[in-house]
């Protein structure tokens, strides 16, 4: 990390010895409050005729400009479908004090490229540092369809790929860049790729890294089909591996509950040998948990009902669990449904009995003025109130979420992946996506929607855009790991 911190010195405001993020998760709860959020936002699959960009929200409530987009990285290409993000360096680093959180890492889920874009020299108008083109990855490792990235402890960063160049699930497996951000290979031994990627996440003192399954490039980029989960073409396993040596060490079949399974978390805590896996189609968490033999194994926590519908695709309509997160503190888990509209809280302070603690809707197709109608044990029909907000009808479904360090601000965008997001909400097309923020109780448990906060991405000067992910510039409880 050294080399690239050197490159940043000229700009730095102060010097300190230790390397980024926080010594330990207490710590980084006491960390200063964020005042912006890095957003991705697509124009890929929308229509509209321009790159991909990064946008710059001010998340400060004492600015002019609070609530607003005030500077947006247009990068040069079309269709990169900018998706999820992550730095260069975090709490992993905290150790090396030459490390610097300085470049997000932003990969084009489409195109195959991965955009470095500092983050250090003006962290209102980021600007764009290097790409890594897909050729050069394809050539030197085989990958392409690149989704999660981490910073590891060494100063390498890691990328988990989705598929080979034709989108075959086969060719899937974890990249590695070096700290100037040059392709050094492939992080997996030879011979142990999963079969299908997705998100991952490190737990160093258990020697252990798990990643997810969603699925082949060939069949989610077409669109959802159920019957593609019935051919076997989605994912359902967890797969652990050793950390940090790459060797697959156990799949874990999670079966019919644990199907398409997403975002993963390990307990913050690094001792902590419990993690959780938001069970898309399956709308179930399921914890996972290491065994006196090392082995690891797992079982459904929360169980989100299927709602019985009229005037839908299917008779039956999961809750659709796309995202989730856990608070620093370990103490909540945080979890959307995509499809039923609404955010919910949950106190883990004991993982195996989770105990729900706050709810609210802010979207879903069962919101009322919809269609849709959602069929009760009793046999009547309800819809479910989603308030407007500063006049707004609230669009789509809630889709990613990100926690401030303090746990007392919990903000949602609402695009999960642009062909899916046509697919089921394609209102989003012509409108546009919006990011929210939800006030958090974090002494009793609860939700409540902060009416003063709106960004409309369907109102950007380039025509409507698509919101997905959120990173602070001092890092975040999705992207921080501490070892």
């Amino acid at each position: 990390m050294a080399s690239v911190s050197k490159k940043m010195q000229s700009n730095e405001t102060s010097c300190c010895k230790a390397g980024p993020g926080y010594a330990s998760p207490r710590e980084a709860m006491a960390g200063p409050r964020e005042v912006l959020l890095y957003v991705t936002c697509v124009y890929s699959g929308t229509g509209t005729q321009k790159p991909d960009y990064l946008a710059t929200v001010d998340v400060d409530p004492t600015s002019p400009t609070y609530s607003k987009v005030i500077h947006r990285l247009f990068v040069p290409y079309l269709g990169d479908e900018l998706h999820a993000t992550g730095w260069n360096s975090c709490s992993s680093c905290h150790g090396d004090p030459s490390a610097d959180r300085c470049f997000l890492i932003v990969p084009g889920l489409f195109s195959g490229r991965i955009y470095v874009v500092n983050t250090k020299a003006n962290p209102k108008a980021p600007s764009l540092h290097k790409v890594v083109e897909s050729e050069e990855i394809v050539e030197k490792t085989g990958l392409a369809y690149p989704h999660t990235s981490h910073c590891l402890a060494s100063g390498d960063v890691m990328v988990s790929c989705l598929g080979d160049k034709n989108g075959n699930a086969k060719g899937n497996g974890f990249l590695l860049l070096d700290s100037e951000f040059n392709v050094k290979g492939r992080w997996e031994k030879e011979g142990h790729s999963p079969n299908f990627g997705y998100d991952f996440w490190y737990q160093p003192q258990h020697k252990t890294m798990i990643s997810s399954s969603w699925g082949a490039p060939t069949t989610f980029t077409k669109g959802f089909n159920l019957q593609d989960v019935s051919d076997g073409l989605y994912g359902r396993h967890l797969y652990v591996y050793s950390w940090p040596g790459g060797e697959l060490k156990q799949t874990l079949d999670l079966g019919n509950t644990g199907m398409l399974p997403l975002a993963i978390r390990f307990l913050h805590d690094p001792s902590k040998d419990i993690g959780f896996v938001g069970a898309a189609l399956a709308s179930n968490m399921v914890r996972f948990f290491k065994n006196p033999d090392n082995s690891w194994s797992h079982e459904v926590a929360i169980s989100v009902k299927a709602l019985k519908v009229h005037n839908w695709i299917l008779p039956e309509m999961p809750g659709m669990i796309t995202d989730f997160l856990i608070s620093i503190d370990d103490r909540f888990l945080y979890f959307i449904n995509w499809f039923h509209g609404d955010v919910r809280q949950y106190n883990i302070e004991d993982p195996k009995n989770p105990k729900l603690t706050g709810q609210v809707w802010v979207g879903g197709q069962i919101q009322k003025g919809s269609s849709v109608l959602a069929e009760g044990e009793d046999g009547e029909t309800f819809q479910f109130d989603v308030p407007k907000i500063q006049g707004h009808k609230l669009r789509g479904g809630p889709q990613m979420i990100q926690m401030s360090l303090d746990g007392k601000r919990l903000y949602v965008t609402n695009s999960l992946f642009s062909t899916w997001d046509r697919q089921f909400y394609p209102e989003l097309m012509k409108k546009g996506s919006h990011l929210l923020q939800l006030d958090v109780d974090i002494e009793k448990g609860g939700l409540a929607i902060n009416p003063n906060f709106f960004v409309d991405f369907g109102a950007e000067p380039y025509g409507p855009s698509l919101a997905h992910e959120m990173r602070y510039p001092g890092g975040d409880c999705t992207s921080d790991i501490w070892v």
